[in-house]
């Protein structure tokens, strides 16, 4: 019994040893078979892939050039690339050898490259971001007009109140003026010579005699225009009497700037009478003087230089001068 149940298990044996030499190599094969055909279908599917990865990535592109980004790094290498495939396959083929080694320990691997989705969702996240900023940038210039209306409206204003203040200042500096004028011809009559409608003041400042002319426009006068003789000779007892003992050129409203010998006064009406200097005449039974006494000739003699008359303080008569000469003057007011 021993023997034939010895010679039943060798015959198992033999039975179980021959049936996998016949079907482990079929199982084998049709194992490569299978992994054959999935690749097959694999690289099919991995083609169609790649043609929508590169479609997206053309898309990708044209949308960055339009917004003028830089270019992703996904683009280099995006992920599932055939190089990627191949690397997972021998990866998958080599798990069955990782895992009968030891474990290993873990290392810091590179951060994975963004794929399409991460740029697109990147580029719209950039896209809100100025949107916002346009946005606040709308609401400063918003800011600022409102501002800039604010300053205008208050310029505005400032000049209107400048303008108004401008006409303030002309209006009171023609009341000082008035004043002036008033002051000057109240002081003229009463502290100068009244003779009928008129009344003369001496001034004793030193002027040329457009600026002294100036000077009595300016308080309401104007330089002495003795109209007749009674008008000359009261002017004259008055000068003498202001002046005595000495013996000043005053400034007559008395020229002939307008033509050589033809003498106005300061109003333009022409001189009706003249009083120039004569040179002193030689005693009687002695002969004619050759020459013109040096220190008073003959008035007027200075031709086109000297075309502006002043009168004597002691004797009353008319002098021409040059019109720059600085001398007193005597003012006339209505």
């Amino acid at each position: 019994p021993s023997a034939a149940l010895g010679a039943a298990e060798l015959s198992l044996m033999q039975a179980a040893w021959l049936l996998g030499a016949l079907v482990v190599p079929q199982l084998l094969g049709f194992s490569h078979g299978a992994r054959g055909a999935d690749r097959e279908w694999e690289g099919v599917w991995g083609g169609a892939q790649e043609e929508e990865r590169e479609r997206e990535a053309l898309m990708l592109k044209h949308l960055q050039e339009a917004l003028g980004l830089p270019a992703g790094r996904g683009d280099e290498n995006p992920e599932g690339t055939p190089e990627d495939k191949e690397t997972w396959g021998t990866e998958e083929d080599g798990q069955g050898e990782e895992e009968e080694e030891t474990t290993p320990t873990p290392s810091s691997s590179p951060s994975p490259s963004p794929t399409p989705e991460d740029t697109v969702t990147y580029i719209l996240g950039r896209l809100a971001g100025l949107d916002a900023g346009l946005h606040q940038l709308h609401v400063r210039l918003h800011a600022l007009d409102t501002r800039v209306v604010e300053l205008t409206r208050g310029l505005r204003q400032l000049r209107e109140a400048a303008s108004d203040t401008r006409d303030a200042v002309e209006a009171l500096q023609e009341t000082q003026r008035r004043a002036e004028r008033e002051h000057g011809r109240l002081e003229g009559c009463l502290k100068g010579l009244r003779l009928g409608h008129k009344c003369f003041l001496l001034s004793r400042d030193f002027e040329a005699q457009a600026a002294a002319q100036a000077r009595c426009v300016a308080r309401g006068g104007s330089l002495a225009q003795p109209a007749d003789r009674q008008q000359m000779e009261a002017l004259t007892r008055y000068l003498r009497g202001a002046l005595a003992p000495y013996n000043w050129p005053v400034w007559l409203g008395v020229h002939d700037r307008r033509s050589e010998g033809l003498y106005l006064f300061e109003n333009g009406q022409r001189v009706s009478f003249f009083a120039w200097h004569r040179a002193p005449r030689p005693e009687p039974g002695a002969g004619p003087s050759p020459a013109p006494h040096p220190l008073s000739p003959n008035q007027p003699n200075g031709g086109t230089l000297e075309n502006c008359v002043a009168q004597a303080s002691d004797d009353g008569s008319w002098w021409d001068h040059d019109c720059e000469r600085r001398l007193y003057y005597v003012c006339e007011y209505p």
